[in-house]
């Protein structure tokens, strides 16, 4: 490839008539890089030899319009790329962005909280249905009734079906052991084995089922044999068999489902979580993790989290109590492929305005949090709030008057660009927050405890708006978590979407009590699950209580009149010891006031006594 000096590209240009053709790529930059080389604010940056940049200065007399664009798209393709051989870099379209940047950056400067912040434009609040339950609070509403919304009889059916295909197809394959096909009560009931199993913690599955030792539990061998609850466990699915051979004919390709296997129950799910409630003006989104180990190419470690390793799922919450509106499984890199990033798509798919309405203030953590999601949610007429990275592009990093580490404790800095405001707050460290909702800083104040002189006392600082909000409402996934980890269903399992199976019922028994608690605020969360698994088995909650030896005592058998003359003859019956084991017909006035038995009670023969020998 011939290379050229600067001189005779330029010389080049001016002596020849033919027409120069831009590159598409070049074509969408030209207007901007004309605008830049027209203004010339460093010429050192992208053009190291200063002879050339004098002899590009226009000169009217000398030099027509096309000629000088012609001068600029030579020198684009010469000296704007340094470098030997293959490695090139664009240095001039490198170096107008970070002239744009750092002259922007450049004129911004941090203000402290004595300066007057606009107040910002408030977005009305419009939710498309009366926020809480969509249900009558006339209506009865049992917790059974209240699960069943999620887990209803249609979506148990299809659940029973694929779980009698699964286990049709595992003895075909050679599989020793007995099946007969579940219903829908039977699969009710094993539910509720689920939840109970989740109240009453054991070390193994077995233990549920013993008989011989003192912490032996009776109820579960009354719902369903320990067998049959293992061979439920093994075959529960929630799709088709078939349809999953299908899906997984078509691995490494695009059309490959990697959620084939819950997608119909997730579905589901989803669609009832937003039908039956709509949410309070507070919304937050964050990430959850369920649990898991398995080899799926799905699971992810976070070190953050408690759970480090599982599947991780992108929820948005009612900030208020909780609440699980929707969530997606992340399932890798190509699950948003919008081309906005991750973070940015993650929020944008979990908010739907047709379904939510307007006005909503969601607020995000620094995964999240970015000018461009947050001017987006702006335009889609939601406020946001998070903090943020200063790394994040279009974030304000070399202004003037910033914080720094011997800045006093209660210190704020803050920029408004537009809708956006970005403040800092010194607490025991920065702290980096951007909002669309409030202004900077209204003079509310944060408590904290120093220690002054030797002793622990309470102070008082100045805390901008918007991390009081941030703190106030950030907190509802991980309220959500909180209640679903109470009584969570989840246990070791050989598959891995039996773990999200798991998950679906726990996301239903936490939504349906938040539901009961708005509508009829009775119940503890104990007291809700305990009446559940009541209502989920078929049995009743209230269990006779046992009766103590103190309950068997002799009394007579009938009522004693005034006739002192006969009264050892009034009420005496049969011994039902003396028929039953002599055969003999003994009558006695005497029963067992418990057992409710009449039993002889005499000098030489107790047959009461011998009745509660084993009692």
């Amino acid at each position: 490839m011939t290379r050229y000096t600067s001189e005779e590209a330029l010389q080049l240009v001016l002596d020849s008539d033919e027409e120069f053709t831009f590159s598409s790529e070049e074509e969408e930059d030209s207007d901007n890089e004309r605008l830049y080389f027209e203004e010339r604010l460093d010429p050192g940056v992208d053009i190291s030899d200063e002879n050339v940049v004098a002899s590009l200065s226009p000169s009217p007399a000398t030099r027509t319009g096309r000629s000088r664009d012609r001068c600029r798209s030579v020198l684009r393709t010469t000296e704007n790329y340094k470098g030997d051989g293959d490695h090139q870099t664009p240095v001039a379209k490198r170096a107008k962005t970070n002239i744009q940047t750092s002259n922007k950056q450049s004129t911004l400067s941090w203000k402290t909280e004595t300066d007057i912040d606009m107040v910002p434009q408030t977005l009305r609040f419009l939710p498309a249905r009366e926020p809480g339950p969509q249900l009558s609070p006339a209506d009865a509403h049992t917790p059974l009734s209240l699960f069943k919304m999620f887990f209803s009889e249609n979506a148990v059916s299809t659940l029973c079906h694929n779980t009698n295909a699964k286990a049709a197809g595992a003895i075909a394959k050679g599989r020793k052991y007995k099946w007969t096909d579940i219903s829908i009560s039977e699969m009710y009931r094993y539910i509720g084995l689920l939840f109970y199993m989740a109240m009453v913690k054991m070390s193994s599955i077995s233990d549920y089922w013993r008989q011989d030792s003192l912490f032996s539990l009776p109820f579960p061998a009354t719902i369903m044999s320990r067998d049959r609850y293992r061979t439920i466990s093994w075959n529960v699915h929630m799709s088709h068999p078939d349809a999953d051979k299908e899906n997984d004919r078509k691995r490494g390709t695009p059309e490959h489902d990697r959620l084939f296997r819950v997608k119909p129950l997730m579905d589901t799910i989803r669609h009832v979580c937003k039908a039956i409630y709509h949410p309070k003006i507070n919304l937050a989104v964050d990430e959850r993790m369920v649990a898991c180990k398995a080899h799926t190419g799905m699971t992810q470690y976070m070190k953050a989290k408690p759970t480090r390793w599982g599947f991780k799922l992108f929820v948005l919450a009612d900030s208020s109590n909780g609440y699980t509106l929707d969530f997606s499984v992340y399932t890798g890199k190509n699950n948003f492929p919008s081309g906005h990033g991750l973070s940015h798509d993650a929020v944008t798919s979990l908010l739907d305005c047709k379904v939510l309405g307007s006005g909503y203030h969601v607020y995000m953590d620094n995964f999240y949090t970015s000018p461009k999601l947050l001017k987006d949610l702006f335009a889609m007429k939601f406020g946001a709030c998070g903090t943020y990275r200063d790394n994040r592009k279009d974030c304000p990093r070399d202004a003037t008057n910033s914080l720094s580490k011997k800045s006093a404790r209660g210190s704020i800095r803050w920029i408004r660009d537009g809708p956006l405001v970005f403040v800092k707050w010194m607490d025991t460290r920065e702290v980096s927050v951007c909002s669309t909702i409030q202004s900077a800083y209204t003079g509310d104040t944060a408590q904290r405890r120093v220690k002054t002189q030797d002793a622990w006392r309470t102070k008082t600082f100045p805390c901008p708006a918007p991390v009081i909000a941030y703190n106030k409402h950030m907190g509802g996934v991980d309220l959500s978590d909180q209640l679903l980890q109470y009584y969570t269903a989840q246990h070791k399992t050989m598959k891995w979407y039996r773990k999200i199976f798991l998950h679906f019922l726990d996301i239903a028994a936490t939504n349906a009590f938040l539901i009961h608690k708005e509508l009829c605020g009775n119940m503890t969360h104990k007291q809700f699950m305990e009446q559940l698994i009541a209502e989920l088995c078929g049995v009743s909650q209230k269990v006779a209580p046992k009766q103590t030896s103190s309950d068997h005592v002799p009394v007579p058998g009938a009522e004693l009149g005034s006739d002192a003359k006969n009264i050892c003859t009034v009420g005496r019956k049969i011994c039902v010891l003396c028929k039953g084991q002599l055969g003999k017909r003994q009558d006695t006035p005497w029963k067992c006031q418990a057992c409710n038995v009449h039993l002889c009670l005499q000098l030489n023969r107790n047959c009461f006594q011998e009745w509660h020998k084993d009692m």
